[in-house]
Parts: C-alpha cells; sequence; structure tokens
C-alpha cells in the first residue's frame, strides 16, 4: 500500500478491510465472553440481579446484566487486556506493516488499549466530537507533536444505527483545539464545531476490517438506536522514541533499538500489567 501515507497524511484516516482474520476476532471475543462472564458472577455474588444471563448472545448479555441500572454499568476494559486472545490484535505484523511506513520502526503500544462496549440509548457511551490529543495531558507542551496512529475494529458490524463512528476529514491539520468538559467526556469548543464539523463522514464497517487514523482528527460515536451494544476495540500506536506524556509507558511492539524489550507473544502479553 504505497500510497497508504499519502492518504493518511491528507484525510487523517484510512479505511483497511479484512485485514484481521476470523482467528484474531475469534480470540477477541473468547476473552471479551470470559469478562463478561465473571463480571455476570461477580453481579450475582452481590445480589444484584438474580442469574447470570447465560444464554443470551454476546451482542446483548452485557446489557441484560445492567439493564435498569445503567449508571453501574461498564464503558470500557483496559487494564483487563492483558489476556493472551488479545495478543494477536495489539501486536497484529500486519496492522504493524501498516504503521511502520508512518511511525518508523520503533513502534509503542501507547498505555491507551481499550475495549468498549457501546450501550444502546445510553448517554454514558456516546461520544461526543472530540480528538484524542484533546486528553492526552491536557495544556501539556509537545501533545501536538506526538506521532501517532489509532486503531479502531469493530467486534460487530458498525453502522449508523447502533453508533458507528464519523469523521471530519482534514481537521488533524488544526493541531491540538480547545476542548470543552461535559458529563461524560470532552467536546472540541462550539466554535471549532461550527467552522469544521458541517460534513461528517460516516464510517460503517465489519468484524475484520481496520480504521486507522490521527490523533488529532475530529470523531465522534453515534447514539445507539439498535437494541444491542456495538462492541469495539481501539488502540494506539506511537513513535518510540517520544514520551508518552503520561505516568505509563506503554509497552514496544516493534524495536531495532531495543528487540529485547519488544512483546514477545501471547504469553508474555498476558504476564504483563497496564504499565
Amino acid at each position: 500500500m504505497d500510497i497508504f501515507p499519502g492518504q493518511f497524511e491528507e484525510q487523517g484516516y484510512i479505511l483497511i478491510k479484512e485485514v484481521l482474520t476470523p482467528s484474531v476476532l475469534e480470540g477477541v471475543r473468547r476473552e471479551l465472553d470470559h469478562l463478561v462472564g465473571l463480571t455476570a458472577e461477580k453481579r450475582v455474588g452481590e445480589g444484584k440481579i438474580p442469574h447470570r444471563f447465560e444464554d443470551e448472545p454476546f451482542e446483548t448479555r452485557l446489557f441484560r446484566l445492567y439493564e435498569g441500572h445503567m449508571d453501574d454499568a461498564p464503558t470500557q476494559f483496559r487494564p483487563e487486556l492483558h489476556l493472551s486472545g488479545m495478543f494477536d490484535l495489539f501486536f497484529n505484523p500486519h496492522v504493524l506493516d501498516l504503521v511502520e511506513p508512518i511511525l518508523g520502526p520503533e513502534i509503542r503500544l501507547y498505555p491507551n488499549y481499550t475495549v468498549r462496549p457501546k450501550f444502546p440509548e445510553w448517554k454514558g457511551t456516546e461520544v461526543l466530537w472530540h480528538q484524542d490529543g484533546g486528553y492526552t495531558a491536557p495544556g501539556a507542551q509537545g501533545v501536538g507533536d506526538l506521532r501517532m496512529v489509532n486503531a479502531w475494529a469493530p467486534l460487530v458490524p458498525a453502522r449508523e444505527a447502533n453508533g458507528c463512528m464519523q469523521f471530519v476529514p482534514g481537521t488533524h491539520r488544526l493541531g491540538v483545539v480547545p476542548h470543552e468538559t461535559r458529563p461524560f467526556y470532552l467536546e472540541v469548543s462550539a466554535d471549532y464545531l461550527d467552522r469544521y464539523a458541517q460534513h461528517p463522514v460516516s464510517i460503517e464497517v465489519d468484524p475484520g476490517d481496520l480504521v486507522l487514523f490521527h490523533n488529532l482528527l475530529f470523531h465522534r460515536g453515534l447514539p445507539n438506536h439498535s437494541g444491542a451494544i456495538r462492541w469495539s476495540c481501539d488502540w494506539r500506536y506511537q513513535d518510540a522514541r517520544q514520551p508518552t506524556l503520561r505516568d505509563e509507558k506503554g509497552h514496544l511492539a516493534r524495536s531495532r533499538n531495543h528487540p529485547d524489550q519488544v512483546v514477545r507473544d501471547a504469553s508474555d502479553w498476558a504476564g504483563r500489567r497496564f504499565e
């Protein structure tokens, strides 16, 4: 994909179809089924629900566990993701081949890897217009200079009806813009939204597809009106020669300078921690 870096720099994102194999997705879903099962056991043990909803499908089970009590529901899974089935997603060689022409040979898995259950009809997981850079040490020097590539992959089909992402192409070239604090998320200030967010692009994708985008691109998640959870994974790669501007340092995914520090395999990943 010789044109890939150029497309990324021009639009701020690129969509690659069918890059993640069924076995990779099955490994991720297996781990998430396990996490949801642990959540169900905890809810039953605390007397919050009468049973574990074991017959519910993946797309609805976590919702049933918290239905009527959404303020208790998890909006993301992050430190829990040091599980062997996540390795082939975060350290996928085909994905790393795509980001290396942009970031160079020293690639860090940035300490912000997340699985998100976007619940139906709940504002707690309705993500507003923002730049990811707006969350990275707000006000700190150097945020706009971080060389990063965001990765996003759906675990169920993502459509406008169930809250797919929307982008405003080219807005990554604005630098870090002001954000306002809202009840659940930050939001790009109204002045910038009025000027730039009038013609968004809906990113409708299927399991196996991958979206790569700039950490300063304006993006949001639409409301989920489907009745089922829109499950997705998002993670970030960074030029490992730069600081993270966080307390956490992340994990090396590729390195010629420090090959001994690269996460080697699924067992190595499962033995590490969010740090």
